[in-house]
């Protein structure tokens, strides 16, 4: 990916955090945006979410709604040949992380065999 877009996605990502947080509320959840991928033309941009100790689909159904008014906020803060159409996704990323950890902690507490025993 050429810096340009690393740039643009980085700058977004920061705008959409920024208006998400200022003008949405959800009640005992935390949602951030975690990642923006721009294509190529940047006439799109994958907005990556993610929710911890909240539904996924509500929040998603709430941030699509509010489109309109994301894209026309960053529009005005983001000054780009064609401001791209936001699309919002989920990301999964940080459960299956602490999926993970809560699996090797598992693993950890499992008995284990006596390296001696195979000895004599």
């Amino acid at each position: 990916m050429s810096q340009r877009l690393d740039r643009i996605n980085q700058l977004l990502k920061q705008e959409i955090s920024t208006i998400v947080q200022k003008d949405f509320e959800f009640k005992d959840m935390l949602v951030t945006v975690s990642d923006v991928e721009v294509t190529q033309d940047m006439r799109e941009a994958k907005v990556f979410v993610s929710v911890l100790g909240g539904n996924m689909v509500s929040v998603l159904e709430k941030l699509t709604k509010g489109k309109g008014n994301i894209q026309s906020q960053v529009n005005k803060r983001v000054t780009l040949r064609c401001t791209p159409v936001l699309m919002f996704r989920g990301d999964t990323s940080a459960e299956r992380g602490v999926g993970i950890v809560n699996l090797l902690d598992e693993v950890d507490q499992l008995p284990t065999a006596d390296r001696n025993d195979g000895e004599k």
